[in-house]
């Protein structure tokens, strides 16, 4: 029995860990998209020479825009994970 409770610790620890690090990918979201609104407003020149003499502004909006998907999408993937892995910590408790 002791073994059980063990598992089911660990578990809830690593569904804890999980919300914590859904938390920071969110404000790490929020703190992208303030950038985004700073940098698409104002246009540096200092951006574009720092991507390159071939860059335009389209394409490093475009790119950001990608990345930015990407990590929405990673990010989803990891709330579900982290809502299962709550309700099988919940489920491992009760039995």
């Amino acid at each position: 029995m002791h073994m059980k409770d063990d598992f089911a610790g660990r578990v809830w620890s690593a569904a804890i860990a999980g919300w914590w690090t859904l938390l920071i990918a969110t404000v790490f979201l929020v703190a992208q998209w303030v950038a985004y609104l700073i940098v698409a407003g104002n246009e540096p020149s200092w951006l574009l020479r720092l991507w390159g003499p071939e860059m335009h502004w389209e394409t490093i909006l475009t790119i950001w825009t990608w990345m930015v998907a990407t990590f929405k999408v990673i990010v989803w993937v990891a709330a579900m994970l982290v809502v299962w892995l709550s309700f099988w910590a919940r489920r491992l408790e009760r039995t």
